[in-house]
């Protein structure tokens, strides 16, 4: 059984790109490998140092996990700060890390362009924190987007050259999991490509939303004027449009909007509130088992502890003989 390991950082609400993304696979992956789930807490800092709320942040992504069917007791679901070997790890692999490496990282470019009054130190070792996430369980596989691949490549690097500077064979290379085509693409309301946090609140449709918000944000979305002749090819905010209603829709109804199109009758407003009203069908058992969960703070408690319980059982064991191989020895 392979170890596999992911994080979320506690900056938001999850919504439909992350449940089609990766969270519903998460699920199923809980029956197949040895599984750990993070919240990425120390993470969020590198972008949001001084946080309004961090523990409510965490509350709200542990209780949207857990509405979308994690289960504790078949995997590691735990809060990173509730990990301390990570952070002394983090400081180890550091030490090896070097800085032009770092430098060279696209997301630290991106980073330091978009937040230019920010640049920490966090931010520059950031592939050094998201080996250590993944290293400390030994993990074998770590699902990742197109933006994390350089950093995996990086979690790789500091593995083999620890592995050759200690002259052992300690920590295996993680290789990204492939989930084929499991993963499904969900494009924003806005018409700028994928449904995402850092697009604006209006352009994703949120776990925790309810119905008379996911109706409003629908309305909103952006279409064009219509079709002008038979068959004319869509613009991608229509495209978007269709590609949201495949998802969530009967196939039936997609079919009849797709005819409408095609046959100029298409009525943009008509296809919005089908599209919002089978939204709400979908999400709103979610966001009521998120509320439910939310509201359970004897439950949320139990659910740390022993997250942060097994975490530390397989980060404490992975510490002590990193510890031993550097050659740290109590007299």
């Amino acid at each position: 059984m392979e170890t596999v390991l992911s994080g979320i950082r506690p900056t938001g609400n999850l919504h439909l790109g992350n449940y089609f993304g990766a969270l519903r696979n998460f699920v199923k992956m809980q029956d197949e490998n040895n599984c750990f789930f993070f919240i990425a807490d120390y993470h969020s800092l590198t972008t949001h140092p001084t946080p309004e709320d961090l523990h409510a942040n965490v509350k709200q992504v542990l209780s949207e996990y857990l509405a979308c069917g994690l289960d504790p007791e078949k995997s590691t679901l735990y809060i990173q700060s509730d990990l301390p070997e990570t952070a002394e790890l983090y400081l180890l692999l550091n030490m090896n890390a070097y800085i032009g490496e770092l430098e060279r990282c696209t997301s630290f470019k991106e980073k330091i362009r978009k937040q230019p009054e920010n640049i920490n130190a966090g931010l520059l070792t950031y592939p050094t924190l998201m080996a250590a996430d993944i290293l400390i369980h030994k993990s074998h596989k770590v699902p990742v987007g197109k933006d994390q691949e350089q950093h995996l490549e990086m979690s790789r690097t500091f593995a083999r050259r620890f592995n050759r500077l200690y002259k052992t064979d300690y920590f295996p290379e993680p290789q990204a999991y492939n989930f084929g085509n499991d993963l499904v693409k969900i494009p924003g309301l806005d018409g700028s490509g994928k449904m995402g946090k850092s697009e604006g609140e209006g352009n994703a449709i949120f776990l925790a939303d309810a119905p008379d918000v996911i109706r409003k944000k629908v309305m909103r979305a952006v279409t064009d004027a219509g079709p002008t002749e038979p068959g004319q090819i869509k613009s991608e905010t229509v495209e978007n449009l269709f590609s949201l209603m495949s998802v969530m829709s009967a196939p039936d109804t997609f079919t009849y909007f797709e005819e409408q199109y095609n046959n100029c009758k298409i009525r943009y407003g008509d296809m919005k509130k089908q599209l919002a009203e089978d939204i709400i069908v979908f999400v709103e058992p979610i966001r009521q088992k998120i509320e439910e969960i939310s509201a359970d703070n004897a439950y949320l408690h139990k659910v740390a502890k022993m997250g942060s319980e097994k975490a530390r059982a397989s980060g404490g064991k992975t510490l002590k003989e990193v510890r031993e191989i550097i050659g740290f020895r109590k007299f």
